[in-house]
């Protein structure tokens, strides 16, 4: 939904410096990606600080398509190499909030972050099955720039249960949401053929 509106809004108030920026995108992904990683190694001991280490990750997850996308350097690969480091980062993220929870004794949280991780993937499964069948399927309130703001609002606000709820709710309505938009256009393209 972010991503869908707002996903080239950092272009060009970025563009000036992404034109001078001396590293491929890829680069830039996989920074994001270890920075991503340190975040979660934090998030274990401390909910805040890891929570705006995530922030950090985000912001080159963003500069690196703008970097892609000003120098002329957009190629099939970078987007795939940063859709899997993202699949990586959520899983990191979201077990790391489960670890800490748990160290902290709250089972529920623990239990309630790994659901979220659980249809993190799934939303990112369900798009890649539908888009292998030839469907667009970028629907869904819950992808993942929407994902990573509220944990990292959950984490550095100390909200992470109202957060986690309101995750692994409208994260597996987003899969159950891709789920019929793909049976819809299925069943459209079969009348149509």
């Amino acid at each position: 939904m972010i991503g869908e509106k707002f996903g080239h809004v950092f272009d060009r108030p970025l563009s000036g410096v992404a034109g001078k920026f001396p590293l491929s995108p890829n680069i830039l992904t996989i920074a994001g990606f270890v920075i991503t990683l340190g975040a979660s190694a934090v998030l274990v001991y401390h909910m805040r600080w890891g929570g705006l280490l995530i922030l950090l990750g985000a912001f080159f997850d963003v500069l690196d398509g703008v970097v892609a996308r000003t120098n002329g350097k957009v190629t099939a690969f970078g987007a795939f190499l940063d859709s899997v480091l993202d699949r990586y980062s959520d899983a990191f993220i979201f077990l790391s909030v489960s670890l800490n929870l748990y160290m902290n004794n709250n089972p529920a949280g623990a239990v309630l972050s790994l659901g979220v991780l659980v249809g993190a993937v799934l939303v990112s499964y369900v798009r890649a099955r539908a888009e292998g069948l030839g469907i667009d399927c970028k629907v869904g309130l819950m992808e993942r720039p929407e994902r990573i703001l509220l944990a990292v609002f959950g984490t550095v606000s100390g909200l992470i249960m109202p957060v986690l709820w309101v995750l692994v709710v409208l994260t597996h309505l987003t899969v159950v949401q891709r789920v019929l938009h793909v049976r819809k256009a299925l069943a459209l393209k079969s009348t149509i053929t």
